[in-house]
């Protein structure tokens, strides 16, 4: 009897005030397993690219999507994550037998059956390895941003809200990259 296929996918780029928000999707190889799996933000910058290279090198099938700024402001943070993901379930490829999805909700319009698991990240490795390829491509998203707005500081804060960011955010101004309807920046245009 054949084995299910599953895929598992995560998130990463939800709590950033700048940048799109990715997700992953992975189905892993039985016969070829990838050791040090885990929730992406329990590991160092450096092994997680390492894993990442893995995985991108192993899996059966992987698939990197991203919600743009723009559908983030236009349809809530929470939609937009949704959306990467189905998009990046659709981008695998193949069609797998479930997808396993690290929260409480699934996406709408999969076309296979869905399971949302609380803490997957650090419970299923189909989810531990989406987690890594997500984190991984959105950090080098904001790494090619940080090229195009050096002012912003984004290669080292990633877009997330902290103390160095929201300084540099209110020293020069709200640009494109930026999530309006988050309260840090909406505070900033009024």
């Amino acid at each position: 009897m054949r084995k299910p296929v599953v895929c598992g996918v995560d998130e990463a780029g939800r709590g950033p005030i700048a940048g799109p928000v990715f997700a992953a999707a992975v189905i892993l190889d039985p016969d070829r397993p990838i050791e040090g799996l885990r929730d992406s933000k329990l590991l160092s910058e450096a092994r997680r690219d390492r894993l990442a290279e893995a995985i991108r090198a192993r899996a059966l099938a992987w698939s990197c999507a991203f919600a743009s700024v723009d559908e983030i402001d236009r349809m809530n943070i929470l939609r937009a994550t949704l959306l990467a993901m189905r998009r990046a379930v659709e981008g695998l490829g193949v069609i797998p037998d479930e997808a396993w999805i690290d929260g409480n909700q699934c996406p709408d319009r999969l076309a296979c059956p869905a399971r949302a698991i609380v803490g997957g990240d650090a419970l299923c490795a189909e989810i531990s390895a989406a987690s890594i390829v997500a984190k991984t491509e959105r950090d080098a998203e904001m790494r090619r941003l940080h090229l195009l707005y050096p002012q912003y500081g984004l290669a080292r804060h990633k877009g997330y809200p902290t103390a160095e960011h929201l300084e540099l955010l209110n020293r020069h101004g709200v640009c494109e990259i930026y999530r309006r309807t988050f309260a840090p920046v909406r505070r900033l245009l009024g």
